[in-house]
């Protein structure tokens, strides 16, 4: 218990630390801005308690939010996802993932099913982020893009770190 608890923590200060300080700093263009800090929320087990995702979610929000501007954008975002990802995996996991406690990556439900998993609940979270910063609907189109240049940019990212671990992982 203290092992799993100590590699998720390692895994979510990695992805952070990955997120603000290398990531955030890259200037790829004005429509296309890539967020792997997600990437910890989805891979919780799925058998997590929806009300410790959501706080858990929250949290994440809230570190990252600390060190981008305005505050509160990636709070909200992060908790919806989480939010979000309780409707979903009831919905796309079967009952075995829920009783063998199994957190969804790429290596344990397959390509297929983690890059769908991960394209949803990314878009759902770069949509509200992206919408929440612009605060209008006036730049609607301009704003969408955004959003799906972002989310494609995010899930390859995502997909690409997920294969590195899983085949470093194979190797051992």
């Amino acid at each position: 218990m203290i092992i799993e608890l100590l590699t998720y923590l390692g895994r979510f200060i990695l992805l952070l630390l990955l997120q603000l300080l290398v990531i955030k700093n890259i200037e790829l263009s004005t429509f296309i801005n890539p967020y792997i800090y997600p990437l910890f929320i989805l891979t919780l087990p799925v058998s997590t308690k929806p009300w410790q995702v959501v706080l858990i979610s929250f949290i994440t929000g809230f570190i990252v939010d600390s060190f981008y501007i305005p505050f509160g954008l990636h709070m909200a975002a992060t908790t919806f996802m989480g939010y979000l990802r309780i409707f979903y995996l009831k919905f796309a996991a079967n009952k075995e993932d829920f009783d063998a406690k199994l957190a969804p990556n790429l290596s344990r439900k397959g390509p297929v099913w983690f890059v769908l998993y991960c394209l949803v609940l990314i878009f759902a979270h770069h949509t509200v982020l992206f919408y929440l910063e612009v605060y209008s609907f006036s730049e609607f189109f301009r704003t969408f893009s955004r959003v799906f240049a972002s989310s494609i940019a995010s899930v390859a990212l995502i997909t690409l770190g997920q294969v590195l671990f899983y085949k470093a992982a194979q190797r051992k």
